[in-house]
C-alpha cells in the first residue's frame, strides 16, 4: 500500500528545486533512517527498515533514493521515488548482497553531471547522520560545497496542505478510538501492557501505518518517568495512570494524552491536579490565534504555574507543532519567536513530573490553527480537557 499523494508530492519536489535554485545549488541530499524519517517521507512517503539511506534531488533531474539492497524491492514498490541505487555506506554492515547492483557516491555524480556538473550540494539531516555516516559522505563529497539547507527545507513542513491536514484529522479518529480501549482496561490489578495493547490494536485494527511514539502507560510512580513506554506493572486502587497514544494515518500523527483514576474516581488532590492542568489547557488554547508568537503562547501557563507551585515540576512546554512527527519544530517554548499561522497543527501539550504527590500528569490533544481560531482534531478530547 502507498501512503502518498502523487499530486501532493510533486508539489514539494517543486518547493524543494525552488530551493536549490534560489541558493545556486545542483542537488540536495536529504538524509533518514528509522529514527529520523520525517524529511525523507516528506519527498517519498516511505522509510525502510534495517538500512539508512537518503533522497537524492537534482535542480534538473529525476530525483532517486540511496540506499541499500534489502530497501530496494521495498521503495521500487512504496515510495513516490522509484530510481534506486545501492550505496555501500547505507548498507548493513558487513551483509554481503551478490545479486545486488552496487554503486558508489562517484557513480551517481557521473550520472548526474550527465546534464550539470556537481558544484555545491545541499545537505538535510547532517547532525542526525551517525559519524560514519557523515565522514563517508564528506569524503565522497571532494571538491563539492556543501551547504547545510536544513532549517530552510524544514520550514516547507510548517504549514500544512489540505491533504495533510485530512491525514491529520483521520489520525485523531483512530487516536480517540484507540484511547476508548485503553480506559476501558484501566483498573486495579490490571497490567500497564494489557492498556498498551488494547490502544495500540485499536488503531491498528482501523488502518494505523505506525506510531509517533510508543505507547505510553505509566501508572503510580511510573508516571514520572515523563514518556514512561508500558511495563509488567500492575496498577494499584487510589492511584492515577497517565495514558498517550499517537497513530499514524499515512505517515502523519494524531495523539492523545490524559491522566485516569485506577479505582475509577480521584482522590480530592488528584483533582485538584487535573483541574490545574486543564485550566493551564484552556489558558494555552486561548493564545492559539494567528499572528501570535511562541513565547505568549508559553506566557500564560507558564505563569499559572509559577503562582500555584508547579514550576520545580516543569519539563516540557505546553504547545508544540504536529505532523510526519508527533512532535516536531516549532516549538513554542518560553523564548521562541515562531509566529501561528493558519493551516498550522498544534498539540497543547501540558504536564508535570515529579510531585512528591501526583507524581506525573499530561494532558494533550492538537488544533488546526484558522483565521477564526483553533479548531480540535479530536471534538471528542477537546471537551474532555477543556471542561470545568
Amino acid at each position: 500500500m502507498a501512503y502518498y499523494d502523487l499530486g501532493e508530492y510533486g508539489k514539494r519536489l517543486s518547493k524543494v528545486r525552488e530551493i536549490l535554485s534560489r541558493r545556486n545549488l545542483d542537488c540536495a541530499l536529504v538524509y533518514y533512517d528509522e529514527f529520523n524519517l520525517a524529511n525523507a517521507w516528506y519527498l517519498t512517503g516511505w522509510c525502510p527498515q534495517f538500512e539508512s539511506g537518503a533522497v537524492m534531488v537534482p535542480v534538473d533531474a529525476e530525483p532517486m533514493i540511496l540506499g541499500g539492497p534489502e530497501s530496494e524491492p521495498f521503495a521500487k514498490m512504496d515510495s513516490a521515488i522509484k530510481v534506486t541505487r545501492n550505496l555501500p555506506v547505507f548498507m548493513v554492515p558487513d551483509e554481503e548482497y551478490p545479486n545486488a547492483v552496487i554503486t558508489s557516491f562517484d557513480g551517481v555524480f557521473k550520472e548526474l553531471s550527465v546534464k550539470r556538473p556537481l558544484k555545491r550540494a545541499g545537505i538535510v539531516g547532517a547532525s542526525q547522520m551517525p559519524v560514519s555516516v557523515y565522514r563517508q559522505i564528506e569524503a565522497a563529497f571532494r571538491g563539492v560545497e556543501m551547504v547545510d539547507m536544513t532549517e530552510e527545507y524544514g520550514r516547507l513542513r510548517y504549514v500544512k496542505s489540505p491533504w495533510e491536514i485530512d491525514q491529520i484529522r483521520k489520525a485523531h479518529q483512530l487516536a480517540d478510538v484507540a484511547y476508548d480501549a485503553m480506559a476501558k482496561q484501566v483498573k486495579p490489578g490490571a497490567r500497564e501492557y494489557e492498556v498498551a495493547a488494547a490502544g495500540e490494536f485499536q488503531a491498528r485494527a482501523g488502518g494505523a501505518n505506525g506510531f509517533g511514539f510508543k505507547a505510553i502507560v505509566g501508572s503510580g510512580k511510573r508516571s514520572n518517568a515523563v514518556v514512561p513506554t508500558a511495563g509488567d506493572r500492575a496498577m494499584q486502587a487510589g492511584e492515577t495512570v497517565m495514558l498517550g497514544i499517537s497513530p499514524r494515518w499515512n505517515g502523519y500523527s494524531g495523539v492523545v494524552g490524559d491522566t485516569l483514576p485506577v479505582s475509577g474516581k480521584l482522590t480530592v488532590a488528584q483533582k485538584r491536579g487535573v483541574e490545574d492542568l486543564r485550566e493551564v489547557f484552556r489558558l494555552t488554547k486561548e493564545k492559539l490565534r494567528p499572528g501570535v508568537i511562541g513565547k505568549e503562547i508559553d506566557a500564560p501557563g507558564r505563569d499559572f504555574f509559577k503562582e500555584h507551585g508547579y514550576m520545580k515540576y516543569l519539563v516540557c512546554p505546553f504547545a508544540h507543532t504536529l505532523g510526519l512527527n508527533e512532535a516536531e519544530q516549532p516549538f513554542f517554548g518560553p523564548n521562541s519567536t515562531d509566529v501561528l499561522v493558519p493551516s498550522m497543527i498544534v498539540s497543547i501539550d501540558v504536564s508535570f513530573f515529579g510531585h512528591p504527590e501526583l507524581n506525573g500528569m499530561r494532558l494533550e490533544t492538537a488544533y488546526e490553527i484558522t483565521d477564526k481560531g483553533p479548531v480540535p482534531l479530536s471534538p471528542k478530547m477537546d471537551s474532555t480537557l477543556t471542561r470545568g
